[in-house]
């Protein structure tokens, strides 16, 4: 049995003497397009810059290769998935409980508290929790989410509509664009 590595295995481009195409299309590492040459022109290029041909699109016909340094190219790939991570907008998702006789007091505490996430621009899971023969009163659990929908509508819009999973009540809320 053999053993799998646990590390995410990084893309892997071929590079050098590990690309078999007779002809490939060769660009600079600023991107301007050199033009389609033979391989072995391509190595000799190459070798005279001192940099490394790396295949950047083995499946184009014929092969997209450009002239590059490859250590400098992975680290600009790390930097790019870096930047992209930093800027991708991670939105959690709160929740907020309740049983389906609660308090208006108590419930207004809870809403302040979800309006706190909606306006930091986390989406908030309502749940409303059913308790032994609370079961048989799940049209109050109903007419409780109906009063947060219209105590929340200035400032957040129904995201999944209210339905059961299992023995709760839940409906997702999401800030108004």
């Amino acid at each position: 049995m053999r053993k799998r590595n646990k590390f995410k295995r990084e893309a892997s481009y071929r590079i050098n003497r590990q690309i078999t195409s007779p002809t490939v299309r060769l660009l600079e590492d600023s991107g301007k397009q050199i033009g389609v040459v033979s391989r072995d022109e391509a190595f000799k290029l190459s070798d005279e810059r001192g940099l490394d041909l790396v295949e950047v699109a083995p499946l184009a016909k014929p092969p997209v290769v450009k002239l590059i340094d490859y250590n400098k190219f992975l680290y600009q790939l790390k930097k790019k998935k870096q930047e992209e991570k930093k800027h991708a907008l991670a939105s959690e998702t709160k929740q907020i409980q309740f049983g389906p006789f609660i308090d208006e007091h108590d419930l207004n505490i809870k809403l302040a508290r979800a309006r706190e996430f909606i306006g930091e621009g986390d989406k908030v899971r309502f749940v409303v929790k059913f308790r032994g023969r609370e079961m048989g009163k799940q049209d109050l659990g109903r007419i409780l989410l109906q009063s947060v929908i219209q105590k929340m509508e200035d400032i957040a819009k129904i995201e999944k509509e209210m339905h059961m999973e299992g023995r709760q009540l839940v409906m997702v809320m999401s800030k108004l664009k």
